[in-house]
């Protein structure tokens, strides 16, 4: 059961389902955990925030007394003593990391989830009526979180898209490639938690082209590019019309396709005009679009799409671009790569330490040219032997099972892509 209270009712003990007011105003990373820790509860109180919801089903009800050890508002009840709360760490901290395979398995509920939700917001957009951001705000915080506690795991399960859902999942990978962009170049919570907004929301004014044109299944022509190349300012103007949003989110939807070169649209911006926000949307967005399987061409490998990206002169920010790198991966998860031993490997995690040692999971022999016995390997564990060699493109070799063997089945299967 909710109920909403004012802060100063709340005590330790409480479930805090949401709170009420300016979403980048909240002191915490996420909303929905029980206050154990004082510190949590002063900060609180002193934060914007003057009203919250509580869950009463999961923790104290508003008549229960407060524990000791947090000096209350003067507008607050006295305190009293209460037994003591289990320890718990701060939850205002980011969550702790945690490896692919744990965080593949609250990841592709998450996808599920925010597919749903975004698909009604674009639908309503194209129906003309006002967006209703904030619905996307606990999306925003979910994926946040899960980046944090293992950046690959969300970002390479929003990779994996069909024609129909392409919009919705690209919006998912671009929020969560902003945050873990974010978190490269060092942009605290409330910045996190921003950016990924901006990457949510930034393809907005896709709503509003015609759907001939958006889900045409083969590749467009420059009339029809030239209609699709108002998107940012239509984004724009209906994001800026919902008052919802800020700067930052405005800005990425309106100049994602900008380039530091001045070649790109709608305003053809170069050198300082261009945000380093901007520049963090451009690269997410290419880089998304350029590994997502279309109607009239298959994605590229993960770590082909960033050497070509390395490639494009003119078109990224060379410190974003250097960042996005080193959140990625030289080699991302889901990249084919060959061995110095002539074996074809998936990379299955990132190693923090180095970049050029993931761990691998070794499945063809090109000396026989013969499926092996599938091997994990740790490239960066002591007294390995081998050592990546050189990047593949599946577009040659066509192994259907890539996806599987760095996600498992089961994942792939809940998300419908099994």
């Amino acid at each position: 059961m909710l109920k909403k209270i004012a802060v100063a009712d709340l005590r330790l003990g409480m479930h805090l389902h949401a709170m009420c007011g300016a979403w980048l105003e909240h002191p915490f990373w996420k909303t929905k955990f029980v206050l154990r820790d004082p510190s949590d509860l002063q900060k609180l109180r002193g934060s914007p925030v003057q009203e919250v919801w509580i869950d009463v089903s999961k923790g104290v009800d508003v008549v229960a007394p407060e524990p000791t050890g947090v000096a209350p508002r003067r507008d607050a009840r006295p305190a009293a003593t209460a037994p003591a709360a289990p320890a718990a760490a701060p939850v205002s901290a980011p969550p702790e990391r945690d490896t692919l395979a744990g965080e593949l398995q609250r990841a592709t509920a998450l996808v599920n989830q925010s597919r749903q939700a975004l698909s009604s917001m674009f639908s309503e957009a194209r129906m003309g009526r006002a967006l209703d951001t904030e619905k996307c705000l606990p999306l925003v915080d979910e994926i946040a979180s899960s980046v944090w506690r293992n950046p690959g795991a969300f970002v390479s399960l929003a990779r994996l898209k069909t024609h129909d859902d392409y919009t919705y999942m690209h919006s998912m990978a671009v929020c969560a490639l902003m945050v873990s962009l974010g978190r490269q170049l060092g942009l605290d919570e409330s910045q996190s938690r921003e950016v990924g907004l901006a990457g949510m929301l930034h393809d907005m004014g896709k709503a509003a082209m015609p759907l001939e044109v958006l889900n045409k299944p083969g590749k467009l022509t420059d009339a029809e590019f030239e209609i699709m190349k108002a998107h940012p300012r239509r984004g724009f103007e209906m994001l800026e019309e919902g008052k919802a949003v800020g700067e930052i989110t405005l800005d990425v939807c309106l100049h994602h396709h900008e380039r530091p070169d001045g070649k790109g649209y709608p305003d053809r911006l170069s050198g300082d005009a261009l945000t380093r926000v901007a520049r963090m949307g451009a690269v997410c967005d290419v880089y998304d679009a350029i590994t997502s399987n279309r109607p009239y061409k298959s994605g590229w490998d993960p770590a082909e799409s960033i050497a070509k990206m390395a490639s494009w002169s003119g078109q990224f920010d060379t410190e974003v671009f250097q960042a996005f790198v080193r959140s990625l991966g030289i080699y991302p998860i889901g990249s084919l790569v060959r061995m110095r031993s002539g074996k074809l490997g998936v990379v299955v995690e990132q190693n923090e330490r180095s970049l050029v040692a993931p761990k691998v999971k070794l499945f063809f022999s090109t000396r026989s040219n013969m499926p092996i016995a599938v091997e994990l390997v740790d490239l960066s564990a002591p007294g390995c032997s081998d050592a990546i060699a050189a990047r593949e493109s599946n577009a040659q070799w066509k192994f259907p099972h890539l996806d599987e063997l760095w996600a498992g089945p089961e994942a792939l299967r809940r998300i419908g892509r099994a």
